[in-house]
C-alpha cells in the first residue's frame, strides 16, 4: 500500500459519517450474504395463512407479517440479497463497460472519438426508465440474470463521458509523455500509468450508481415489471404492502425504511469518497494539478 493510499483512507476513516455509512454498507452486505442464518422464517414461509396473516409488529414477528402469513423480517432480510446483488452487479457491468468505450474514445481521439460521442449521444437522447419499462413489458417473464443485464448495459452512458474526460485531461501530462517516449506500448500505458490515475472519480461514479440502481430496482420492482414474487426484493415487499397502506402499514414501511437508509448510506460514502479521491479538489480549493506529483512510469 502506498503512502498516497495510506493518507486517502486515513482521511477517509477521519469523517464520522463515512464511518457510520461504511459500517452500514458492510453489514447490509453481511445480513444478505448470511440471510439463511440470520432470517428467522423462510422468506416465502405462509407460517398461518388463517391465524397469522396481516399482523403487527410484535416480539413473535418484530415487523409483523404480511397478507400471506409471511414473516416480514425475514423478507427485508432476504430482500436485501437481491436488491444488493442486482445493484452491485449491474453496476460492475455498467462500470466496466464504461471505462472502456471511455479510455478507447479518450486515449484514440480525433474522427474515432467524435464517432463514439455522436453514439453516446443518441444513446442519452432516449429516456432510461422509458426504455427500461418498454424492454421488461415486452420480455416477460425476467429473471435476474436478465434485470441485471438490463440495468447494467443501460448505466454505463454517464461513467463513460467521465472516463473520456479524464482520459483526455491526463493523456498529455508529463508522466504519459515520459512512457511513450519509453517505448511503452499503448496497452502497457493504459493499464499501468492511465487507469490507476482515473481510478478515483470511477470509483466515485460508481458507488454513488448503487445507490441510484437500488432505487431505480426497487421502482421497477414496484411497478411489476422488476423481480417478482416468488423473489423477495424491498420493492416487490413494498408492492405487496401498499394495496392497503393503513390497515398493513407496516409491510411498505420497513422495506422502504430499508431501501432509505441504504441509499443514504452509499450517498455519504460517495461524497466523502469523491471529496477525498477526486484529483481536481483538494482542501482550500486548490487545485490537485498544483500539489500532486503524479507516478512516474516505470519500465521493463
Amino acid at each position: 500500500m502506498t503512502a498516497s493510499t495510506r493518507a486517502a483512507l486515513s482521511r477517509i476513516w477521519s469523517i464520522r459519517a463515512t464511518r457510520w455509512s461504511g459500517a452500514i454498507i458492510v453489514g447490509l452486505f453481511l445480513v444478505a450474504i448470511f440471510a439463511k442464518y440470520v432470517a428467522p422464517y423462510s422468506p416465502s414461509a405462509q407460517l398461518d395463512i388463517v391465524h397469522l396473516k396481516n399482523l403487527a409488529p410484535s416480539h413473535a414477528h418484530p415487523f409483523g407479517t404480511d397478507a400471506y402469513s409471511r414473516d416480514v423480517l425475514s423478507r427485508v432480510i432476504f430482500g436485501a440479497r437481491i436488491s444488493l446483488s442486482v445493484a452491485a452487479l449491474s453496476v460492475l457491468l455498467a462500470t466496466t463497460i464504461g471505462s472502456a468505450y471511455g479510455v478507447v474514445a479518450g486515449y484514440v481521439g480525433g474522427r474515432v472519438d467524435a464517432t463514439m460521442m455522436h453514439i453516446l449521444d443518441a444513446l442519452l437522447s432516449i429516456p432510461r426508465v422509458l426504455l427500461l419499462l418498454a424492454v421488461l413489458a415486452l420480455w416477460q417473464p425476467v429473471g435476474l440474470a436478465g434485470l441485471i443485464l438490463l440495468l447494467g448495459v443501460t448505466g454505463w452512458y454517464g461513467t463513460s463521458r467521465l472516463v473520456r474526460a479524464e482520459v483526455r485531461s491526463a493523456r498529455d501530462r508529463e508522466y504519459m509523455v515520459a512512457a511513450r517516449a519509453l517505448g511503452a506500448s499503448h496497452w502497457r500505458i493504459v493499464r499501468r500509468h492511465l487507469l490507476p490515475n482515473i481510478a478515483g472519480p470511477i470509483i466515485v461514479a460508481a458507488t454513488l450508481g448503487v445507490a441510484n440502481v437500488i432505487v431505480l430496482e426497487a421502482g421497477l420492482s414496484f411497478l411489476g415489471v422488476g423481480a417478482r414474487e416468488p423473489n423477495a426484493s424491498w420493492g416487490t415487499i413494498f408492492l405487496s404492502g401498499s394495496s392497503a397502506p393503513t390497515d398493513t402499514w407496516w409491510v411498505a414501511l420497513f422495506p422502504g425504511l430499508a431501501i432509505v437508509v441504504t441509499v443514504l448510506a452509499f450517498n455519504v460514502l460517495g461524497d466523502a469518497l469523491r471529496d477525498v479521491l477526486d484529483p481536481r479538489q483538494l482542501p482550500g480549493g486548490i487545485p490537485a494539478s498544483d500539489t500532486t506529483t503524479h507516478t512516474q512510469p516505470r519500465t521493463g
